[in-house]
């Protein structure tokens, strides 16, 4: 039996302002579903990365009403966040690369915190670095890394233990638009294949016709517009396919 909700993200007039600032996000009310590839775009200071904030559980909203994967994220106690988070994988803009760990072991470390054993860790692992291009540089350990090759360890890390929500912050921003392309379709296949849900902010408007059946999510000064109806219909499951990466 399928015991996976029918949404993974749902929102009810959510608001969010920092201190006694105005608010910076306003009357959210969206639903995410199971499946689903979303682009969140906006221009710069519309709000993209506090809604993410909110996404992967960084953040409390000031106002309204959160449920992931079935829960009140609201009243969900702290202790609590991290089993959720766990379901989460992350790209941040700035990386968040372990910075005394070789490119491997930082991509390795959702699996071995999952306890996976050590041989299916170097396979998955190895493959993973093949694949983002990064097989020579294994070794090396982030200080000792371009942008762009820290980028892409990022990524490998965010999707090595496929999660069921990836949420990206301008993931293709330090890499060429070959590898750019490249990572989309690592994005696209983690999302039609395992059925994770992926959300990718990005201002690159290039991008948003990557994905064939992508839907996209517009931020305006802290309020969303809806181009595509992402916000109003789940994903047509008939679209999705089976098997591994």
């Amino acid at each position: 039996m399928n015991d996976r909700p029918s949404e993974i993200v749902k929102f009810d007039n959510v608001g969010l302002r920092y201190g006694t600032d105005p608010e910076v996000l306003s009357d959210l009310s969206f639903t995410l579903y199971p499946g689903s590839f979303y682009f969140l775009t906006g221009a710069s200071g519309a709000g993209k990365t506090s809604l993410l904030k909110l996404l992967y559980l960084a953040q409390r909203p000031s106002r309204g009403a959160i449920r992931m994967f079935g829960k009140d994220m609201i009243t969900l106690p702290r202790e609590r966040l991290p089993d959720f988070r766990r379901r989460l994988g992350v790209v941040f803009q700035n990386f968040r690369l372990v910075q005394h760990l070789s490119a491997f072991d930082n991509v390795a470390l959702p699996l071995r915190l999952a306890g996976t054993s050590e041989t299916k860790v170097i396979k998955a692992v190895s493959d993973m670095l093949e694949w983002v291009g990064l097989s020579h540089r294994a070794q090396a350990i982030p200080a000792t890394m371009s942008g762009g090759e820290q980028q892409r360890v990022a990524i490998a890390r965010a999707v090595i233990a496929r999660p069921q929500m990836l949420i990206a912050d301008e993931p293709t921003g330090n890499v060429d638009p070959d590898m750019a392309l490249k990572l989309l379709r690592l994005f696209e296949a983690l999302n039609n294949r395992v059925g994770t849900t992926v959300v990718v902010a990005t201002h690159d408007v290039h991008l948003l016709k990557k994905v064939p059946d992508s839907l996209i999510m517009r931020l305006n000064k802290g309020r969303l517009s809806d181009p595509t109806g992402a916000l109003k219909f789940p994903p047509r499951p008939e679209n999705k396919q089976k098997g591994g990466l």
